[in-house]
């Protein structure tokens, strides 16, 4: 490939990264999965990673390319940087720039990065005229840790919902992470103590759909790197303990003209929600069967996707309670008018999660699909009978049916892209069946003195 010019935003983070003084460049990226991956580069290769790329072997990566097909490019995106701030205390500071792949045989986007994925479903959303906006409410766990440093499943404290310390004694780590993502450059609009003991949220600002997976993916790794600090152990699996609340990440979605007007306000209806907001809506709703795939991809997901423990499993929207897939949140403006898919779970690779309902939503649109009504009784007090009688149908109850849905749901296929769907579907698959020949501890309990 011919080396690009150095641009004025490339040659402004050359210049801050010379000011503060910063060791190492960490180039980071996701694989199909969603793991966090990241290259790490002396600070003085900053100018060829921007102008050549930094090359490596993408056969390494979980659904990348073949060993044949191997070579690979990482291109960093200036707007990315960030000192990471629990290095810099260190003998080595270090910062981060997250990265496009690029697949060296043909110099183009390679069609397996999840970020191109979303990149895809954004440009979707621009030709139709729409910027799509999201806000996610990512929850987590915080663990102690062993005298070895390994992880356990003992609670950090007592706290409950809304909880002050003493009872929130892990509030100080909480803190101490939100000032990390502060100087990280993350808007920081809230946080607190979760239903369960040991259970936090940290939400950050409404943004573009991109920038917020971005920040997604970086907010799991500084939450993890943080607690570490405090010998404790961050977790985004989705139930770790049975019979408790598990963590959602209850994703809110509007989209905005090209005037800066929120296409999904409407002073005249009865919700405030436009015709546009109610097609997008119907179109998560038609597509969520499939989307649960993607936004709950691990055999865990559906320990948490039960009623009961104010997780929805039921395919409705509502303005008035929680049982509902899909809620209309209070707006006191009409730039907030949104909707929230109460489903997804933080285990999920975000860029592949956001690019599956910004691709069912605009399916709504462009096929202007009815929006049902909305539910406002407690779906959770409803007998199948009454389900029936409302036409409403359930998320699938494994991760086994959630693939099968994926699979028929060409939309969503499509979104993925032949690549990345072919790849995801088959290591889900590979996950669920090594889950189906387990045999866990419960069922030795129950059964090994019994039988």
């Amino acid at each position: 490939m011919t080396s690009a010019t150095l641009s004025d935003d490339a040659q402004a983070v050359i210049d801050e990264i010379e000011e503060r003084d910063i060791d190492f460049l960490r180039l980071q990226f996701t694989d199909i999965l969603g793991t966090v991956k990241n290259v790490s580069i002396p600070a003085e290769q900053a100018e060829k990673a921007f102008t050549e790329g930094i090359y490596f072997d993408g056969s390494s990566i979980d659904g990348f390319v073949r060993i044949q097909e191997s070579d690979m490019r990482l291109v960093p995106n200036p707007s990315t940087f960030a000192v990471l701030p629990w290095t810099s205390a260190g003998d080595h500071t270090s910062a981060r720039l997250i990265c496009d792949v690029y697949d060296t045989a043909t110099d183009a986007a390679f069609d397996g990065d999840p970020r191109w994925v979303l990149k895809r479903a954004v440009q979707r959303a621009n030709d139709m005229g729409y910027t799509v906006n999201t806000g996610p409410e990512p929850e987590f766990f915080l663990f102690e840790e062993d005298e070895d440093g390994d992880a356990t499943l003992d609670f950090s404290d007592s706290g409950g919902y809304f909880d002050l310390a003493p009872k929130d004694l892990a509030s100080d780590v909480r803190g101490d992470i939100i000032y990390g993502l502060e100087e990280m450059g993350f808007e920081v609009e809230a946080s607190h103590h979760e239903v369960a003991e040991s259970q936090h949220e940290i939400d950050f600002k409404y943004d573009d759909i991109l920038s917020t997976a971005d920040n997604v993916a970086t907010f799991r790794s500084v939450v993890r790197a943080i607690a570490a600090q405090h010998d404790m152990h961050a977790t985004f699996m989705p139930k770790p303990i049975p019979k408790i609340n598990g963590s959602g990440m209850h994703t809110h979605l509007s989209l905005f003209t090209e005037d800066g007007e929120n296409a999904f306000h409407d002073p005249a209806d009865e919700f405030n929600l436009s015709e546009t907001a109610k097609q997008f809506l119907a179109g998560i709703l038609e597509h969520a069967p499939a989307i649960t795939a993607v936004a709950n991809p691990t055999v865990n997901s559906y320990k948490r996707l039960v009623p009961g423990y104010e997780a929805p499993v039921y395919i409705a929207w509502s303005d008035v309670n929680r049982s509902a897939l899909v809620r209309k949140p209070a707006a006191r403006t009409p730039a907030a008018s949104r909707i929230e898919l109460r489903s997804p779970d933080p285990s999920c690779n975000p860029y592949l999660a956001f690019a599956a309902m910004i691709h069912a939503g605009l399916d709504g649109i462009e096929n202007d699909l009815d929006c049902p009504d909305p539910v406002r009784e407690n779906i959770y007090d409803f007998d199948e009978a009454e389900r029936a009688e409302y036409g409403i149908e359930t998320l699938p109850s494994n991760l086994g049916e959630a693939v099968d849905e994926l699979e028929s749901d060409e939309v969503l296929m499509d979104a993925l892209g032949p690549h990345v769907a072919e790849k995801f579907v088959e290591a889900k698959r590979q996950e669920f069946r090594e889950y189906l020949v387990d045999v866990s501890q419960w069922e030795i309990d129950r059964y090994l003195e019994k039988f």
